[in-house]
């Protein structure tokens, strides 16, 4: 069997309030492409579908044109998606009938007296594999299975809930079936980009150890996290990453699908092979000056230096400066260095000197910087910039404090 894994494709981002939607359309033309040459058999979508749980019409239009081209283009695709953190367990499953005709499984939310709704198998092609299609989990899915003699633990419940999935899924597999892992989450050594993931810290937790996907797994398909990625040095355990860049700290980033083939020997042992494919650009990210800010006169040239004729779609342009250098006439020479160019220009990052003593590094001055950033980063630079704080860091207690509001307010807006 052949396997795509893909995830995070946030459909109806808008990027400093730029539509994306023609750099989607471009990644589906090159997933559609990619689905029939490589002779895909099952599409793995781990979460974060939109980027709201309150997606546009538009955005929603994008994912069942999606699904009903590619099952045209591949009649014996099967698609697994998962919801994510970003997205709305009921609207996800509002649209189960529907896809499903498409042969398209979806599983929006956990429940603990049901765990085996996550698991589905497939059956395609004379192909076989059985997936533990495991959603995000929220505090409130696990609420049952969290309980420890020291109190609810998150990471308790999150192992528990994989763990009824994982007896379900050995009572459906044979010995030439691959088990497939699909999930949501924030995996032990796993790296964050620094503005785009919502950290998941429930519980006072914030990543699990990839111990709670069992050691039958095949493959673990994850999402979550936006740079593709092994997980415990494990060649199987993999995040695919975002299809295209999400924030200004992703632009280095190698934007890819997984191929994933599972083949049986004699002996019926199955054998896993993980190919990286990846995906061209379609919309440039750039950052000026590449490196330490420089004078405005020259930060101005090497505007004026970008060449951009070549491109299809604008590139996404942001500027640093020095505070020093914001004097009145600053925005106005920037536009006149911007004019004419085809550029998406996405604001200047005002920086300023930190104090000698102080290792908080640059302090961010402009409002759509400061849009950027999540609330534990925000909290967490009140504290350094606060006299009275003497540089201490967030204390535990008042972190927790915080991201249970955030999990309470994203559980509420799921209603």
């Amino acid at each position: 069997m052949k396997v795509l894994h893909t995830s995070d494709w946030h459909l109806g981002q808008q990027f400093y309030e730029y539509d994306r939607r023609h750099e989607h359309l471009a990644f589906f033309t090159w997933l559609l492409a990619t689905l029939v040459e490589q002779q895909i058999d099952l599409l793995l979508v781990a979460g974060d579908i939109y980027h709201t749980a309150t997606p546009s019409a538009s955005a929603e239009n994008q994912l069942y044109q999606f699904i009903k081209d590619a099952k045209k283009q591949c009649p014996n695709l099967h698609v697994v998606i998962i919801a994510g953190n970003h997205d709305s367990a009921n609207r996800i499953l509002a649209a189960q009938p529907l896809l499903a005709q498409f042969d398209t499984h979806v599983v929006g939310r956990f429940e603990a007296t049901a765990a085996a709704d996550t698991v589905i198998t497939i059956n395609t092609n004379k192909k076989r594999a059985v997936i533990v299609a495991m959603p995000f989990l929220r505090a409130s899915d696990v609420t049952t299975l969290s309980q420890t003699k020291s109190g609810p633990s998150y990471a308790q419940g999150v192992k528990k809930a994989y763990e009824l999935a994982l007896e379900h899924a050995a009572t459906l597999q044979s010995e030439n079936t691959p088990l497939i892992v699909m999930g949501h989450l924030h995996a032990k050594g796993g790296d964050i980009s620094s503005d785009s993931e919502r950290n998941l810290v429930i519980g006072g937790e914030e990543a699990i150890s990839a111990n709670v996907f069992g050691k039958q797994a095949h493959y673990v398909a994850l999402g979550h996290l936006h740079k593709a990625q092994q997980v415990a040095k494990n060649e199987c355990i993999r995040y695919s990453g975002t299809p295209i860049p999400m924030s200004f700290s992703e632009r280095n980033y190698s934007h890819q699908v997984n191929v994933v083939e599972f083949n049986s020997d004699e002996k019926q042992q199955i054998s896993v092979t993980v190919n990286p494919l990846y995906i061209p650009r379609l919309a440039d990210v750039i950052v000026l000056p590449k490196g330490e800010c420089v004078p405005l006169a020259e930060l101005c040239e090497e505007i004026k230096a970008l060449d951009t004729t070549a491109n299809t779609i604008a590139p996404y342009l942001r500027v640093k400066l020095k505070s020093s250098d914001t004097d009145t006439t600053f925005r106005e020479q920037i536009e006149q260095a911007l004019e004419g160019k085809h550029i998406r220009f996405c604001g200047i990052e005002r920086v300023r000197e930190q104090a000698a003593n102080n290792e908080g590094g640059a302090v961010f001055e402009d409002l759509s910087e400061v849009e950027m950033l999540n609330p534990l980063n925000l909290l967490e630079q009140a504290f350094a910039n606060d006299k009275d704080m003497h540089g201490e860091s967030v204390p535990d207690a008042l972190k927790n404090l915080l991201n249970d509001v955030i999990n309470e307010l994203e559980e509420q807006q799921q209603l």
